[in-house]
């Protein structure tokens, strides 16, 4: 072999060596720098990255009581990876669960989070489980605590407007950086409204674990570990005392009452019947109890009907026409229309209650069918328009400008907008000329198409009782530190009437209604209530009871809205309920506890407790 030859190979094995210790040293770099499944695995084994879940921020009621606060809990975790070798049996036992749910939970865990990292296994333990899964989770390969703290109700109250918190959904944690799969939101009410102020900041804890899979102690004695910054509690606009009255009242009713403070728009109280209690919302039975309320189809507990549930309103909504009707000059406190026992132009329909004959403040008093049919027709059917339909189409947008048939904006998700029928919706129905007013007069008298919310008729009391004005209503007055929440809750929104003496004439009507007209068995002594009944119609059963109305007549405090689904005529379930409210708001005590008595022990949902009460309309 020539020195050439020799000289050739050597470059050649010199080469290969030098590649293969590239190719190792490449390997390594990867391993260390890039790919972190080496070394994730290799911490694991030594030491444990914990969330460090920040308290939610408590809430307090306009008085100060604490309506939500927060408990110690503990959290299951598993990293899939690491469960070779566990006790599985003694595992399931104490969590009391077959080996077949074992399975699905660690393979849930494995292809959702990835097999090396961290994902609840059971959530919320109850003490007992805790402290005997603490006594043996050395036996437990894979599994270990994560403390957080859960929310605790101390009234039971008010579980439609607090809201509850739950697990945050897959795509809300891939949109938001913040949360990771597993972690707690707010999912409806207050919570869901002020998540952000509530949370807080979450922090991680870094601790050393032994070969027995307990920890042991801080990381660097911390120095790597940031700290969770607690939620900023807030400062709810209910009155605690008031809800939970109200939601006696209510008990054995399905209905809903919202209460108002006028000059300020802020909710005194909402009360959505059938409720539940807001503890059942944690811990880790709530899948479970989460799925027998959806399926109570009887009581439908987790429905607001405060906000999420539309009614005809009725007779109430004749006062909005009044209003209108002065507005344009087509309605006056004299003016007179007959009523033979119903609208005479339409053969008697809608029908009418007999009364004496009624001007404008009486009409409201006796709640006469055929006056506001006459009503509502004399405003759209005014000649400045050219056209019917610009009639209706004003009518409409003066309605619409009490806060009925669109959202208010409040800070209650989930609200619904209501109805108040639109040209197209007609034009569709009846055909494009196939319309006039006689043919939709019922809604002069709150029927037909319309539906309004509760919530939207307590904001019409409040329109009211401000004469033409009303804050856009809301459940939180601002944080604990004093930062308000939002400028809009303090801003006016003006109605389309804008003369003290209109509102006047229609405050006159709705006095005489509890002093003499269809409310008068719930006026109280030494407070002006200035109210309307209704009763709205209801296809697929007995018709629905409501009452409107806010006290006292000068400087309001408060204004209501209550409707008893089911139980006929206003006078006779919402305006004793909403009596009780405002003499429990004002006077502090009820005076008249037979009345008091009747309301809370009757049950109409089954029938039970029900004495037979003389019909107010």
């Amino acid at each position: 072999m020539s020195g050439n030859q020799l000289s050739n190979r050597m470059y050649y094995i010199a080469g290969f060596f030098i590649l293969v210790a590239l190719i190792y040293i490449g390997r390594l770099f990867y391993i260390q720098n890039i790919d972190d499944s080496y070394k994730e695995a290799a911490d694991q084994n030594a030491f444990r990255r914990l969330t460090d879940y920040p308290p939610r921020g408590f809430v307090f009621d306009r008085n100060g009581k604490k309506l939500v606060v927060n408990e110690p809990s503990n959290d299951l975790m598993v990293i899939p990876i690491d469960v070779k070798g566990c006790d599985t049996m003694a595992l399931c036992k104490i969590l009391e669960i077959d080996k077949e749910t074992f399975v699905k939970r660690i393979l849930k865990a494995k292809y959702v989070n990835g097999p090396r990292k961290s994902s609840i296994f059971e959530k919320a333990l109850t003490v007992e489980m805790y402290a005997k899964l603490q006594e043996k989770i050395f036996r437990f390969n894979g599994f270990f605590f994560q403390k957080r703290s859960v929310r605790l109700y101390p009234k039971k109250i008010a579980a439609h407007l607090l809201g509850y918190v739950g697990e945050v959904s897959k795509e809300k944690a891939k949109k938001d950086p913040y949360y990771n799969e597993g972690d707690y939101i707010g999912i409806s009410g207050i919570e869901r409204s002020y998540e952000e102020i509530l949370r807080g900041q979450k922090g991680v804890r870094i601790v050393l674990v032994d070969v027995h899979n307990q920890e042991k102690e801080q990381y660097m004695g911390g120095k790597k570990d940031t700290a969770g910054i607690s939620g900023i509690g807030i400062i709810c606009t209910i009155d605690a005392d008031l809800q939970e009255y109200g939601e006696k009242l209510m008990a054995g009713k399905k209905g809903s009452i919202v209460a108002i403070e006028p000059s300020t728009g802020e909710i005194l109280c909402m009360v959505s019947s059938p409720t539940y209690d807001p503890n059942l919302t944690v811990g880790n039975k709530r899948g479970e109890t989460f799925a027998k309320m959806y399926q109570d189809t009887l009581y439908n507990p987790l429905y607001n009907r405060a906000t999420q549930a539309t009614y005809p309103p009725g007779s109430i909504f004749k006062l909005i026409d009044a209003l209108v009707g002065q507005n344009d000059g087509v309605l006056q406190v004299s003016t007179v229309y007959p009523c033979a026992h119903g609208y005479p132009p339409m053969g008697g329909k809608p029908a009418c209650h007999g009364h004496p004959a009624a001007n404008l403040t009486s009409s409201i008093q006796y709640s006469c069918n055929s006056y506001y049919s006459y009503v509502f027709r004399s405003i759209v059917d005014q000649r400045k328009y050219p056209k019917f339909k610009d009639g209706y189409q004003h009518w409409r947008d003066a309605v619409m400008s009490f806060g009925v048939g669109k959202k208010l904006n409040s800070d209650i998700p989930y609200e619904r907008s209501g109805n108040v029928p639109s040209i197209k919706y007609y034009d569709k129905v009846f055909g494009l000329n196939g319309w006039r007013s006689n043919t939709i007069v019922s809604l002069g008298i709150g029927q037909a198409e319309l539906l309004i919310a509760p919530v939207q008729m307590a904001n019409v009391m409040c329109a009211i009782a401000n004469k033409g004005y009303y804050y856009t209503p809301h459940t939180v007055r601002g944080t604990i530190t004093g930062k308000p929440i939002d400028k809009k809750f303090s801003e006016k929104n003006y109605t389309i009437v804008q003369n003290d003496v209109y509102y006047n004439n229609v405050i006159e009507g709705m006095q005489k209604v509890v002093e003499s007209g269809t409310a008068a068995a719930s006026k109280i002594k030494d407070i002006v209530i200035c109210g309307k009944t209704g009763t709205a119609q209801n296809p697929h059963g007995e018709d629905h009871a409501v009452f409107v109305a806010f006290a006292p007549r000068d400087n309001p405090k408060i204004a209501i809205a209550c409707i008893v689904e089911n139980a006929g005529f206003g006078g006779t379930w919402a305006a004793p309920i909403s009596s009780l409210m405002i003499e429990k708001y004002i006077k502090g005590k009820i005076s008249r506890p037979d009345m008091e008595k009747r309301m809370t022990e009757a049950d109409l949902i089954l029938g039970k407790n029900v004495p037979v009460v003389k019909p107010h309309l």
